[in-house]
């Protein structure tokens, strides 16, 4: 109860100052309607006496320090009242969505004794929390229990019992929830973080002053309250499953590293062409197995991989993973004009990976008609490798960054030459028939070759980007069986 006791102590400490910046709005009014009382009942300041033009001067003094203070007051109550904490963009699963899932969470707060979570949402993010509902809390009525916030890849990822386990402790953290005095102060820093926006002049830059005095004030107190509600948190779930948490937290970093890995690996090329992958969470999973066995570490995965996944306590697992990976391009990527177009992992090598190639390879045609590029006849590839080899890497790799909108070539426009480079000669050996594009859960789009994919073709075309060294390039296209004098399809 300790840690509970420190977390009510900073919560009054905020409190505290929440009362001082009260006092010091209404102090002067009182001082200003006694002054005024004084001066009507005669005891300060009667009218005709010695000290009554003094006292006069000390009532307009007063009264208008009064009326400053409680317009500036007012104005920054109403800042705190209009103002609109932020929500975490997150995914909501109603009840009759996950009947399982919340089965799992009553009886988890039953067993820690704490208040139920009011609800849950998922979020494309490898964390779990619990926040606040939205709308605002009118004082006199009850203080509604957090929503609880869970990671999606976890629910892909982890098992179901893995599950529970590490959302113990969060489910533990409603019962400092509902506490009178940390709600409050909950409230009343986030209204304060909440009214801090753009810069402002004049009046409103005033309220922003002293909004950010008064967090200021509150933050070493409020991240104390925090640090103290987390470890009565953590220590009031450790008699629920503890032997599993200690297995749940093993995959947390391990789904971290792979959930990160498919996004800027995986997604990003796609959402750059204006698809968003409908199924990230499953893919995740996909990664990790593969992660596993590439690792050597899948004697234990094998066995673990056999329980229940937590995304089976889901209704439909497909539809709430398709609305989670909409939220994931909508937040990490620039929504295209056209809106996104969904994507399914099997139609990923030919729309996303080699219609990335292709668009690449026309840019790289494109930068070798620009200006000062000679004759531009001939085979796109041909003629890209004779320029490599002349000596004029620089100049197309200049060429290429302006068409894609970098101005400092440099070592960036080097790497753009090699993966731009890279997308043509994969063009090359497509057409062919030498080669299909293909996926990579670790790596996106991979170039595979009887069903094999040729990482040997980065160091080929790094030798004539770097070097000048078209010859190796030349003997790779030679075996893949790619004619030179053959044009690419863009």
């Amino acid at each position: 109860m300790a840690a509970v006791d420190a977390a009510r102590a900073h919560a009054q400490a905020v409190l505290r100052i929440r009362g001082w910046a009260l006092a010091a709005t209404v102090v002067p009014a009182a001082l200003a309607v006694v002054l005024l009382a004084g001066r009507l009942t005669g005891r300060i300041g009667a009218p005709g006496s010695p000290d009554g033009g003094t006292w006069d001067a000390v009532r307009w003094a007063v009264a208008a320090v009064a009326v400053l203070a409680l317009v500036t007051g007012w104005l920054v109550h109403r800042s705190h009242r209009t103002a609109v904490p932020p929500a975490t963009p997150a995914v909501p699963v109603r009840p009759e969505e996950a009947p399982e899932l919340y089965r799992l969470l009553v009886d988890l707060a039953e067993r820690l004794e704490v208040p139920v979570p009011s609800g849950i949402a998922l979020t494309p993010d490898c964390d779990s929390w619990l926040e606040e509902p939205a709308g605002p809390h009118h004082r006199g009525t009850p203080h509604p229990a957090p929503v609880l916030v869970i990671g999606s890849p976890f629910l892909w990822w982890m098992r179901a019992g893995e599950l529970r386990a590490l959302l113990a402790p969060v489910v533990a953290g409603t019962a400092v929830a509902a506490d009178t005095d940390i709600a409050a102060a909950r409230r009343f820093v986030r209204s304060l973080d909440a009214a801090l926006g753009e810069p402002h002049r004049g009046p409103a830059a005033v309220i922003d002053r002293i909004n950010r005095l008064l967090l200021g004030a509150c933050r070493e107190h409020s991240a104390e309250l925090e640090r103290s509600a987390a470890a009565w948190a953590s220590h009031q779930a450790r008699a629920v499953d503890y032997g599993m948490r200690i297995a749940a937290q093993e995959q947390v970093g391990l789904a971290y590293a792979g959930w990160d890995r498919l996004l800027t690996r995986v997604a990003l090329p796609a959402w750059r062409l204006g698809r968003h992958p409908e199924h990230l969470n499953a893919g995740v999973v996909a990664a990790l197995t593969e992660l596993a066995r590439r690792d050597r570490l899948a004697d234990g995965y094998e066995t673990r991989l056999g329980d229940r996944p937590a995304c089976d306590l889901l209704e439909e697992p497909g539809r709430v993973d398709a609305a989670v990976s909409l939220l994931a391009a909508d937040l990490l990527h620039q929504v295209p004009p056209g809106g996104w177009q969904p994507l399914e992992w099997d139609a990923y090598p030919g729309e996303v990976a080699l219609r990335g190639w292709r668009d690449k390879s026309a840019v790289l045609q494109a930068s070798l008609d620009g200006p000062g590029a000679g004759r531009a006849d001939g085979p796109p590839l041909a003629r890209v490798l004779a320029r490599l080899a002349g000596g004029g890497g620089d100049a197309l790799a200049a060429a290429l960054a302006g068409r894609c909108g970098h101005t400092a070539p440099g070592r960036h426009a080097r790497d753009l030459l090699a993966d731009h480079l890279t997308a043509m000669v994969s063009c090359a050996v497509v057409d062919a028939g030498a080669a299909v594009a293909g996926l990579d859960w670790l790596d996106g789009p991979v170039l595979l070759m009887g069903g094999v994919r040729r990482a040997d073709l980065v160091a080929v075309v790094g030798q004539a980007v770097e070097l000048g060294k078209d010859a190796p390039l030349r003997g790779w296209l030679e075996t893949a069986g790619v004619r030179l004098a053959r044009p690419v399809r863009s």
